[in-house]
């Protein structure tokens, strides 16, 4: 296992930025994900480390061997690719046997091998069958054979499951945190699916516009997002904009005077002051909904009629038309034994000062 690290890695093309300055690092064995609007510069990041482009500037390090001179075929690096890529003229185990045919390995060692990592990718015995015969799914396994057989320093996954349909999607992104767990190859995987991307990491770095926004846990990310583009690209989040009118004595809570004219508490962390204005977020499961007639109006709770209800069986999510002319999204997870609001119901949201969080522009 390696550590792969980059430091202010840039590249441009022509006048354009596609990479600005990143400088990331992947433990060895970490699940390391770059996420990210199209055109932000993962997928040009992910290229440099595989020697595909070179950089403008910077440096791309393997444990402690600086990798910008290095052929790509020199690096050790699996990669797999969005569209499979995997060979139409060979059949399973002549795809999967390819980069150890390459490497000159016998006979018997490419035999072993190949059985070794079909197994744990679980297409054992398919070896004779060709990519016309397979799945979508069973075509992305193959192709991460491939990409595993030769025992890459560092494996690379470049959206390789945006062809997939959506369930087949989240059966093979278990599937392949399951086999980096096994293999414990440091992977870089590049995504815009922000629930992917949490659900496999161990660590995001979510991009935009060839820079680095934040880098952190899943968790971290999620509920702590350091901007606005952050917490609005991560998940679904409702923003309020206001003025800072006061903070409790223990520096914990503020009250936010909301530009829709009604005031809430927040969780005060120390950015901004009294009298500056500042951005808040809240997330649509941390609020609460309930029936208008059970709740009076206070602070951090308001009222509204439900302008869209749309059941999802482990989740309702709500749109709700509030009395200040805010439409606020609310999830309500295991509904079961749960009043339902149908549309044009008259609702009250409530959420706790500690859900609301102050970011930063």
């Amino acid at each position: 296992m390696v550590n792969m690290r980059l430091v202010n890695l840039t590249k441009s093309f022509e006048d354009i930025v596609a990479v600005d300055h990143v400088s990331i690092e992947a433990a060895a064995g970490e699940f390391f994900t770059l996420l990210g609007p199209s055109g932000c510069g993962k997928t040009t990041t992910l290229r440099m480390v595989a020697g595909f482009y070179d950089p403008d500037e910077g440096e791309i390090y393997f444990g402690n061997k600086l990798m910008n001179n290095v052929p790509p075929n020199e690096r050790n690096t699996g990669m797999v690719f969005q569209s499979y890529a995997i060979f139409p003229h060979m059949n399973v185990f002549q795809n999967v046997s390819y980069g150890l045919k390459i490497r000159k390995m016998s006979n018997e060692d490419v035999k072993r091998e190949v059985e070794w990592v079909l197994k744990l990718v679980k297409m054992e015995g398919m070896e004779e069958r060709y990519p016309t015969q397979l799945s979508g799914g069973q075509q992305q396994r193959v192709a991460l054979a491939r990409a595993l057989v030769i025992k890459p320093d560092v494996l690379l996954l470049d959206e390789p499951l945006s062809n997939l349909d959506a369930k087949l999607r989240v059966e093979m992104r278990t599937e392949i945190r399951r086999i980096q767990r096994e293999m414990k190859t440091t992977t870089i995987y590049v995504t815009h699916d922000q629930e992917e991307a949490l659900c496999v990491s161990d660590k995001i770095s979510v991009m935009n516009r060839g820079r680095v926004e934040q880098t952190g846990s899943p968790r971290e990310i999620y509920e702590t997002p350091r901007n606005l583009f952050v917490a609005d690209f991560v998940g679904v989040t409702n923003f309020f904009r206001g003025k800072l009118s006061s903070i409790s004595k223990d520096g914990k809570i503020a009250t936010l005077e909301t530009d829709q004219g009604f005031p809430i508490e927040v969780q005060y962390d120390g950015e901004g002051m009294v009298g500056s204005e500042v951005s808040v977020a809240l997330r649509p499961e941390a609020a609460d909904i309930t029936s208008c007639h059970a709740v009076p109006k206070g602070m951090n709770t308001t009222h509204g009629r439900v302008k869209l209800a749309s059941y999802l069986g482990d989740v309702v999510r709500y749109e709700v038309e509030t009395d200040y002319g805010e439409v606020m999204r609310v999830d309500v997870h295991n509904p079961t034994g749960r009043q339902v609001f149908s549309e044009g119901t008259p609702v009250s949201l409530i959420f706790p000062p500690e859900s609301v969080k102050i970011i930063r522009e």
